[in-house]
């Protein structure tokens, strides 16, 4: 079910990033007619400039009027299939995974606890390896992400 919600999910962002750009160090809040979610870009990664990649971001959504909330890590390339993605938040690891109908994005079978990781933590690391071989470490800020979650929770 994960995976055909992150297939529907991730075409119905695509369209709606034309309306909405998200900010390095800042956690936005969209709500659609069928969906919300809150996203933030990286504040900083370590490939280097010159490599070609695409948007990479990370998203938490819930459909209106569900309970349940899923985190969606887009890399910008498509990832390695098979190796783990690691989700380093403040020292505590936690496993993403990727699939061959969206192999440049990720997700968690623990959103919860690693929701709850985001809202206790500072900084999130996504360390993730391309279909090329490269690997990447990605970090996010989770300075007024718990804010954010509130607000999708509470508006959603």
């Amino acid at each position: 079910m994960k995976i055909f919600l992150g297939l529907f999910f991730s075409l119905c962002t695509f369209f709606s990033f034309q309306a909405i750009t998200l900010e390095k160090g800042k956690w936005s809040f969209v709500k659609t007619d069928e969906y919300c979610y809150i996203g933030s870009l990286a504040i900083q990664s370590d490939l280097s400039p010159e490599k070609n990649r695409g948007e990479f971001y990370i998203l938490v959504y819930k459909n209106i009027g569900t309970a349940e909330t899923v985190i969606q890590i887009e890399a910008g390339y498509d990832y390695k299939i098979g190796p783990d993605i690691n989700v380093n938040i403040d020292g505590g690891n936690y496993i993403f995974y990727t699939n061959v109908d969206v192999p440049s994005a990720a997700w968690t079978e623990e959103d919860n606890k690693v929701i709850f990781a985001m809202k206790k933590g500072l900084d999130l690391v996504v360390t993730g390896e391309s279909s090329r071989g490269t690997v990447t470490n990605d970090t996010y800020t989770l300075k007024g992400f718990t804010s954010a979650f509130n607000k999708l929770i509470e508006d959603c």
